[in-house]
């Protein structure tokens, strides 16, 4: 049976939050940039934080408040992958947990590939980390885009440590296959470089797509990576603090257990209580109906870009809920976000900030009702026909 879209928070309502999404700009601007939701918190992680509120239960987090499991379980659950509990460790968030991986398998110095366009604080973390951004962009194919795994072995065979992979991929919305990431493990092991994935869009891979987690690609996957992921995209609890780091194997556990106390310690409780009960079996049906939610948006998206900017360049994304759109045809150059922004009064993310590869597009939010999709759309196409 097919599930229910779930039904956005009415906007009025929503700009009582006081977010980043709704505290960036005024009332006049829709703001479909930052990565955060219109939808409602799944009942169960409410239930469980106003549980925590009540008994005043604000303090420090234990050592082992159940991530581990709830994580191990979800991950059985959801991609059939088997993930050991003390194999994980939880932190702060996502970029957190990289940056800290990173400085264990990298020198000051030492090249880390990304491939853009890509999630801007991938830069950053690696110079936070010490290392040296080397980039080899997304190839494209003319049906969507890929790895270029030639020019990632030969990045890796001039000398880089360990690549950042963002998986699905942030922004284009890309899932890659087994066969490629098991290619990709190939290369790696070959290299003797380590890979960090970035799967926290992975929960939302739409349901005719599947989803491989690196760690288990491949044996050789497992040997040589790490996965760091959170509940925080896919339920809403940026705000909250709380991610898992998961190793594959012996040898990359004891570098996830050697890493200092400090760094789990950065773990919010409340972000811990809503990521185990977002990882739990009665959350899911909220999830099922975000994802059937999000399947309408991105196809009305493709639809109103046909109506309002023809020569708009869009890709349906197979996971999360952004979109990268090429609006390279307008001619508003370089950075057309800024234009659409100053004119048009709809905030959407820059392209530029992807990578040189962004120049020309932007980056949208779906995750809101299909009636503020509509009105910003509208609003754009106002402003190319002008």
């Amino acid at each position: 049976m097919t599930p229910t879209p779930l039904r956005a928070v009415p906007l009025d309502e929503l700009r009582r939050r006081s977010s980043t999404k709704w505290r960036t700009y005024p009332d006049d601007v829709l703001p479909l940039f930052v990565a955060e939701l219109d939808f409602p918190l799944a009942e169960p992680i409410t239930e469980v934080l106003a549980r925590a509120v009540a008994r005043g239960d604000t303090g420090y987090t234990p050592p082992d408040p159940g991530i581990r499991d709830a994580f191990a379980a979800y991950a059985r659950r959801r991609w059939e992958w088997a993930v050991a509990p003390e194999r994980v460790r939880s932190t702060g968030d996502v970029i957190m947990g990289v940056v800290e991986l990173l400085r264990r398998v990298i020198r000051p110095g030492d090249g880390v590939v990304i491939t853009p366009p890509v999630y801007p604080p991938f830069t950053d973390a690696i110079e936070e980390a010490g290392g040296v951004v080397v980039r080899v962009p997304l190839a494209e194919t003319g049906e969507g885009w890929r790895l270029d795994l030639e020019g990632i072995e030969a990045a890796f065979a001039a000398g880089a440590r360990a690549m950042l992979l963002c998986s699905p991929h942030n922004p284009t919305g890309t899932v890659h296959s087994r066969q490629t990431l098991a290619a990709l493990a190939e290369i790696a092991d070959r290299h003797a470089v380590t890979v960090i994935s970035d799967e926290i869009h992975a929960p939302l891979t739409q349901p005719d797509v599947t989803f491989t987690p690196y760690l288990a690609a491949s044996p050789l996957a497992a040997e040589h990576a790490f996965a760091v992921t959170s509940a925080s995209k896919t339920y809403n609890l940026a705000g909250l603090k709380c991610a898992v780091m998961v190793a594959g194997s012996d040898a990359t556990a004891a570098m996830l257990t050697a890493l200092p106390a400090e760094v789990e310690w950065r773990t919010g409780l409340f972000g811990a209580l809503a990521n185990i009960a977002a990882f739990s079996p009665e959350s899911d049906p909220w999830r099922d109906s975000l994802l059937a939610a999000l399947d309408v948006n991105r196809r009305l998206l493709a639809e109103l870009l046909a109506t309002h900017l023809p020569s708009a360049r869009y890709r349906i994304p197979e996971a999360g809920f952004l979109a990268w759109v090429d609006l390279t045809a307008l001619g508003w150059g370089d950075n057309p976000a800024a234009k659409i922004l100053r004119e048009a009064k709809v905030a959407l993310n820059q392209g530029p900030a992807f990578g040189a590869q962004g120049a020309g597009h932007v980056r949208i939010n779906l995750g809101c009702a299909p009636e503020v999709l509509q009105e910003a759309v509208e609003r754009i196409g106002a402003l190319s026909r002008a």
